[in-house]
Formats: C-alpha cells, sequence, structure tokens
C-alpha cells in the first residue's frame, strides 16, 4: 500500500531538505519528492535516509551463512540488519567446500526469486585465499579455483555476485574470465605484492576486501595491496569501522589518499548481530563476543560485532565527518560499487529508506515500500 511522508528533515543522497514531502506507491516506488502535502501524509521527525546497503554480511540474528544457507536463514538475517538500517546486503560465505558454496548459492537464487527483503546477490569471500593471509578461514579449505567453482560463478540467478580472491592465487586471465562472467572482483586475504596487485586491477577487480585488513602492509620500498589499494584512484576499498579492524588514524590516511566516493562502510557481520548470544562455533573453534569485539579461539579477529549504522555513527566522530557524508558511504557508494539503482531518494527510485532520530539512531526501516522495521 503506497503512503506519504513529511520529513523533518531528508536526505535524499546528494543534499539535505526540510519539511520535504515523500510520496510512495502503491509498488514500493517513490512518485514524488516535494510538493504539496497529500492527505493523509504522516510527518516523522528526524532524519528520513536512504537504506543502507552492506557488501559483506557473514551472519546476524544468531544465523551464520556458512552455517544455516536456507531462504528463512536469510530472511532472519535481513531482518536482524533491518533494524539498523540495512536495507540490501550480499550474504556472504567465507572459505568453506564446494558443496556449502553451491547449497549457498542455491538459497540466494530462491530468496531473489522470493523477493526476501534485502537479498541483491551474493559474496563469496574466497576460497582462492592466501594461506599467509587467511585470517579466521579454515586453512584446509583454501583451494585454486576448480572447473565446478567457474560453473558456479557463471551462473546468472545470483543477484549480484562478489568474488574475493588473493591475486597472487588466481592469474590474471582468471581474474579477467570472471568479470566476463558478470563477476565483481574484489581482492582481500592477499600477501601478493604491488605489481601482483595492480596486473589484477589492469584485469579488471575493481575493489578491495576490508582494507587493511589481511592483506600485505605498505613499506618504505614495496606498496603492498595496502599502499596500492590507497592509490588506486579507481578502486572501492571496503573498512569495518569497528574499532577493532582498523584504526581512527588509519582511516583518516584513507579518507585522505582516495578519491572522494571510493570508501565504503562493511559490517563483516557475524551471526550474533541482533541476537543475545556471547558465542558460536566456526569449524572446529569457538568465536566469543567481549564488548564488541569477535575473537576466535586460535586467537584471531572473526569477523565482527558492528551493524551498518554504528559504523556511520564511528566514522563520523572519529574522523569528523558530516553525517551526509557517512551515509553516502553507507548507501551511495556501495550502491555504485555494485551497479545498484539505489542509495538515493529520487521520483523512480526503489522505497528503501531509513529513518534517524538526533542520536543517529534508526527508528524505522522500509524497503520496497514495506515498513519492515520500527522501534
Amino acid at each position: 500500500m503506497g503512503f506519504a511522508l513529511v520529513a523533518e528533515r531528508l536526505f535524499d543522497g546528494e543534499q539535505v531538505h526540510e519539511d520535504a514531502v515523500l510520496v510512495v506507491d502503491d509498488h514500493g516506488r517513490i512518485i514524488s519528492l516535494g510538493g504539496e502535502t497529500p492527505a493523509g501524509a504522516q510527518y516523522v521527525p528526524g532524519l528520513l535516509a536512504p537504506g543502507l546497503i552492506d557488501v559483506q554480511v557473514n551472519g546476524g540474528g544468531g544465523v551464520l551463512f556458512n552455517q544455516e544457507h536456507s531462504v528463512d536463514g536469510l530472511r532472519t538475517i535481513g531482518m536482524a540488519h533491518a533494524q539498523f538500517g540495512t536495507t540490501a546486503f550480499l550474504p556472504t560465505l567465507i572459505t568453506d567446500r564446494f558443496d556449502i558454496m553451491s547449497h549457498a548459492a542455491n538459497a540466494v537464487s530462491e530468496a531473489l526469486r522470493e523477493e526476501v527483503p534485502g537479498v541483491v546477490g551474493i559474496h563469496f569471500e574466497g576460497p582462492h585465499l592466501s594461506v599467509p593471509k587467511k585470517g579466521t578461514h579454515e586453512q584446509s579449505l583454501i583451494r585454486p579455483l576448480s572447473d565446478a567453482e567457474w560453473i558456479l560463478y557463471a551462473r546468472d540467478d545470483l543477484g549480484v555476485k562478489v568474488v574475493t580472491p588473493a591475486p597472487e592465487t588466481v592469474p590474471v586471465e582468471d581474474i579477467h574470465r570472471l568479470v566476463s562472467l558478470g563477476v565483481c572482483v574484489c581482492l582481500g586475504h592477499s600477501n601478493a605484492d604491488g605489481e601482483t596487485v595492480r596486473a589484477a586491477l589492469a584485469a579488471g577487480a575493481t575493489g578491495f576486501t576490508h582494507l587493511y585488513n589481511a592483506m600485505s602492509p605498505l613499506r618504505s620500498r614495496e606498496p603492498g595491496m595496502v599502499g596500492t589499494a590507497l592509490i588506486s584512484d579507481s578502486a572501492w576499498c571496503g573498512l569495518i569501522a569497528d574499532g577493532h579492524h582498523v584504526c581512527s588514524e588509519a582511516i583518516t590516511l584513507a579518507l585522505k589518499t582516495k578519491p572522494q566516493g571510493k570508501l565504503i562502510l562493511v559490517t563483516d557481520a557475524m551471526s550474533l548481530v541482533g541476537s543475545d548470544a556471547h558465542s558460536f562455533p566456526l569449524f572446529d573453534r569457538v568465536v566469543t563476543r567481549e564488548g564488541d569485539k569477535l575473537t576466535s579461539s586460535t586467537g584471531e579477529l572473526a569477523g565482527s560485532h558492528l551493524d551498518m549504522i554504528g559504523a556511520v555513527r564511528n566514522i563520523c566522530q572519529w574522523c569528523n565527518l558530516r553525517i551526509d557524508e557517512g551515509l553516502r558511504m553507507a548507501s551511495l557508494y556501495p550502491a555504485q560499487f555494485l551497479g545498484l539503482h539505489v542509495g538515493r531518494i529520487f521520483p523512480g527510485a526503489r522505497a528503501d529508506l531509513i529513518l534517524l532520530d538526533e542520536s543517529r539512531r534508526v527508528q524505522k526501516t522500509w524497503i520496497g515500500g514495506s515498513q519492515v522495521f520500527t522501534r
């Protein structure tokens, strides 16, 4: 059912409007922004903004995608993150067996057919990674690209497809082939030198998975993946702004180095987001939450307990960013990275919206014009 709102303030992705009238039709599309106030319009105090887009979601609501690859599981993950403003996300599968990858792909395909709110594609983070930079990924499952995986990556029923490989394990001709199959190649979990990274970018890779983390560092005589990512004007870089993966100074350096629009906020969220649990199993280990930090029983960070609006609040506070730029890093810029026509509020756009209070906390969330969360 359509609706009309009068927002105290409305951020359309580019500028803020005062007392803005927004009309949405019965199909969840925005009819108009501005103009006369229709009868029955609801006044909403606070800031109405585009919904947030998360490129890297491992789980939520007690569900980990690697362990529960089903439509119901994806629905639970989506609703867990919707309360924190996420209206579009890529369920992310970390390195696992091929049969798990196939089941996960089938679940996403079915979720897209059923229009499960928020699901827009899939992110395979691995298994073609560098063992020295594996992080919490299971070493025994890291492997080269196989014929079965080529068939999987070629599927056209998965929405937006993102694959994170380490470029030293995947030849440039394979990166070019992935891109030709409609895959968005996002480099990460890599110990590659700068030359290898540059060759992967020239072959069509367009992004970097969680900048600074699990990648070869910038050194005085070798840029590594970090340095190459920072000086690449065309590539997008994800940032996990949780205070554990990246310090505020490193984020500030990236903001000063990268062109505006090329840094995107991601959560790398695990199953505990939106859940009261404090631990979960991961392969042969246990991941435990202390505060908002997740640590594997083998000692390394294991994803995050971050949500998207929390990432926006953090980066605005730590780096003295205006709220509009923080929101763009969580909506417009990831939409541009993924080639999605969301992340802005304009006539004809899908009504993916969030309402924030003065503390920048989500009060309401709409996905495709349907209100899916109210605080």
